[in-house]
């Protein structure tokens, strides 16, 4: 059950192999190895390579300098893997859910699923479980953006006035602007830097298949997002 797949600048891709409790990586020149965790084995420790292991990680993002970040659904924890297979805890406290801000290992998430590195090497999380989207800072500082923890829902506005309904993924641009699938919303989300959410396309509640602008189209449960 392969999950989530990203690219670094050399053109190797790095895979969330959900099932596996793996994270792969692929060259250019199709050669697969195992970069971090042991296949079929499901578990919490930090470590180099074979000696870290993951519980169903969801989604990978990588930054400018090929560091591998995970959204560790099951474990409720963001890791951190560097291009020579050492794995750390970036945010969270792993198999304990949560809704906390804070620092490191003080924050929580509730099965986060999709995350993206922005060229600062801020780590943006669809925090799924919590309805909310957060931010860890390279130092590891976790902070609620956008959402209302635990509150599901589909408003529009500004920072913790907007509601989420499941955010599955999220995408970062060159200006910080982030974009959203709101997968039980069936919408697709923009945050502005300042924190202010709009419905860039679906209209919420409602499934479907149209194509068109805005409001007009539809989604059915989307899943991933790029920009």
């Amino acid at each position: 059950y392969p999950n989530g797949a990203a690219v670094d600048n050399g053109g190797n891709v790095y895979v969330a192999d959900s099932g596996n409790h793996t994270i792969r990586k692929i060259t250019p020149a199709g050669v697969v190895t195992t970069l971090a965790g042991r296949a079929g084995v499901a578990g919490t420790n930090n470590g180099t390579g074979d000696a870290a292991r993951f519980n169903s990680p969801a989604r990978v993002a990588v930054d400018g300098d090929s560091n591998i970040y995970v959204a560790e659904n099951a474990n409720h924890a963001i890791r951190k893997i560097t291009p020579a297979g050492v794995v750390t805890t970036l945010a969270g406290l792993a198999g304990t859910s949560g809704t906390n801000d804070g620092a490191g290992g003080l924050a929580r998430f509730n099965q986060p699923f999709g995350l993206a590195v922005d060229g600062g090497g801020n780590v943006w999380v669809a925090d799924t479980g919590n309805h909310t989207i957060r931010k860890i800072t390279p130092a590891g500082a976790v902070t609620t953006v956008a959402g209302l923890t635990s509150t599901a829902g589909s408003a529009d506005g500004n920072s913790e006035v907007a509601r989420f309904n499941f955010p599955g993924a999220v995408a970062v641009n060159s200006s910080n602007e982030l974009f959203v699938v709101d997968y039980s919303g069936h919408t697709v989300r923009k945050i502005t830097p300042a924190g202010m959410v709009t419905t860039l396309g679906g209209m919420p509640g409602t499934p479907g298949n149209n194509d068109g602008t805005g409001s007009a189209a539809r989604f059915n449960q989307p899943f991933c997002v790029a920009v």
